[in-house]
């Protein structure tokens, strides 16, 4: 795979005298590349649509453009199908240990704020949503019909996921990332950034607060912060619905991993990050019960 991603960067239109292109770590959806041209540095993401998974290229590219007009993105260099070339920054890659470091967490709140009440003025285009409830009941339907391993699952995670619903109650709606991995926040030694917006579109806010705390090991205290932090209100307001969400999220990336299982053909122990997953849901659903 390395060897004719690497074939294709090489030929891309956009470069002039590509060189030292060299295979970049942390995806587990696209084959993502380093490139140098001249004496600039480039990011190649190759990937075409992932109808499993509702990620479609074109709504990818329209929500990085306006991500990279709101600030909170690199600029995006060239694209063309299943291609975008991002400007490369030379920055860390956060772990779920640096999301957690008191210092790092505030500003990765205003980040992603930011983020949300930035780019819906940049949209050029309209763009998806990404309802978390309809997302996973059609994860389910999928890893049904394909005979998923995991089907046995699957009805009470439906059963689960009606009654996160109704405690959900109304949203706000703004642009949400919807990934919100540790390895999608780097930090330039200034100032923080946001990348892969592929599952970017319309969602509450609260999907990406829960999906930061739930993905990276936040404390209850941590939580409660970043919620006052956000809202400027007391945690309180928000929290029930908050843990609703955190759940939610926590069984999106579950059933992501399950459907990646079938489908993806990329190296990453796609069965280990579903138990991973599967367990910190089933922690956050008893949270949410016992609250």
């Amino acid at each position: 795979m390395n060897e004719a991603a690497i074939f294709k960067a090489a030929r891309l239109s956009c470069f002039a005298n590509p060189s030292e292109i060299e295979p970049l770590g942390g995806g587990i959806t696209n084959v993502n590349l380093r490139v140098t041209d001249g004496d600039r540095r480039f990011v190649v993401r190759l990937g075409a649509d992932i109808p499993e998974h509702g990620v479609m290229r074109w709504n990818e590219l329209a929500i990085s453009k306006a991500a990279e007009a709101a600030g909170v993105s690199p600029g995006v260099y060239h694209h063309e199908e299943g291609v975008l070339v991002l400007e490369f920054l030379l920055a860390e890659t956060f772990t779920e240990e640096a999301v957690r470091d008191p210092e790092n967490l505030p500003r990765i709140i205003d980040l992603m704020k930011a983020a949300h009440l930035g780019l819906a003025n940049h949209l050029t285009s309209p763009v998806l949503g990404f309802w978390p409830f309809q997302v996973n009941r059609t994860y389910m339907a999928r890893l049904q019909a394909d005979g998923s391993k995991h089907q046995s699952a699957l009805p009470k995670l439906r059963s689960d996921l009606e009654a996160l619903e109704s405690a959900t109650g109304p949203v706000t709606l703004v642009i949400g990332h919807n990934d919100m991995l540790a390895a999608n926040v780097l930090d330039d030694g200034s100032r923080l950034w946001l990348i892969d917006w592929e599952y970017g579109g319309f969602n509450t806010p609260l999907f990406d607060l829960a999906g930061l705390a739930g993905n990276n090991g936040l404390s209850e205290d941590q939580e409660r912060a970043a919620l006052e932090q956000y809202f400027e209100a007391a945690p309180e307001l928000h929290w029930r619905p908050y843990q609703a969400m955190k759940c939610v999220s926590l069984m999106r990336e579950t059933l992501w991993s399950m459907t990646s299982e079938i489908h993806s053909e990329l190296d990453f122990d796609y069965s280990a990050y579903t138990a991973e997953n599967m367990d910190r849901f089933n922690v956050a659903l008893q949270d949410f019960r016992n609250s």
